[in-house]
């Protein structure tokens, strides 16, 4: 299967070299390349394109400024000279941040991301799993630092986030699958399409539904087993 793609970049030496990249890949079709965002709409809207290589800093419309604008964007790699913008990437659900100048191996892996994704196969968790970790997510015009033990449930509120606290809530506008690519998999699970817990702050599993601080929070039927194997384990006391 073809992947068609799109260079959407200002630099014609950037360009240039994504274009290279691109030719040594056989399973991509480079369809577009454009100078600016604007030229790359009527493309875009016949769907046939999967991914967008797009640069950040460009003139009448900045890389970001687009993706925010398309309904259904395909999957994205952004392409810039300028990392501090890595985080609003994480936000918009970008598959992956590539700092100019490119070298082929990062490239390559990016690419892999997206074919893994089109091909259905699990995306693989590069998450360190360290209880002492931590991530950052954007509240009102400012990056806050969570540590992972912070973290008791975290819940989708339409294209919002709250992530819920001891004591208090946080609410970021990005998605609840691109947080749980964030976190560990040995201490979080997504166990309703619309709540991720965190499995050390489990207090009682009761039916279909688990207890942390004072909420009830519902478990899918596909989920419970999972769910049961990951908190009790080597832990349930037995007579």
């Amino acid at each position: 299967m073809k992947i068609k793609c799109l260079i959407i970049d200002d630099e014609p030496i950037a360009c240039r070299g994504i274009q290279e990249y691109v030719s040594q890949i056989d399973f991509l079709e480079l369809v577009g390349v454009f100078e600016n965002a604007m030229q790359a709409y009527d493309i875009l809207n016949e769907g046939d394109v999967k991914l967008i290589f797009l640069d950040i800093e460009m003139p009448l419309l900045s890389g970001i400024e687009f993706l925010k604008s398309l309904k259904n964007p395909p999957y994205t790699i952004f392409t810039t000279a300028y990392p501090n913008h890595a985080l609003e990437g994480f936000e918009l659900g970008v598959i992956d941040y590539l700092v100019k100048p490119i070298a082929f191996p990062r490239f390559l892996k990016a690419i892999n991301k997206v074919k893994d994704q089109l091909s259905g196969k699990p995306e693989s968790r590069e998450v360190v799993e360290d209880e002492k970790g931590y991530f950052f997510i954007k509240e009102n015009g400012k990056f806050v630092r969570i540590g992972y033990e912070e973290v008791l449930f975290a819940e989708a509120l339409q294209n919002y986030v709250a992530i819920h606290l001891n004591g208090k809530k946080l609410i970021s506008y990005i998605t609840l699958s691109i947080l749980e690519k964030q976190l560990p998999a040995s201490m979080f699970l997504k166990v309703h399409k619309s709540y991720i817990v965190s499995l050390q702050k489990i207090k009682a599993i009761e039916g279909n539904m688990v207890l942390i601080e004072s909420s009830k929070i519902p478990v899918s039927r596909n989920i419970k087993d999972l769910l049961m194997k990951k908190v009790l384990e080597n832990k349930l006391l037995k007579r």
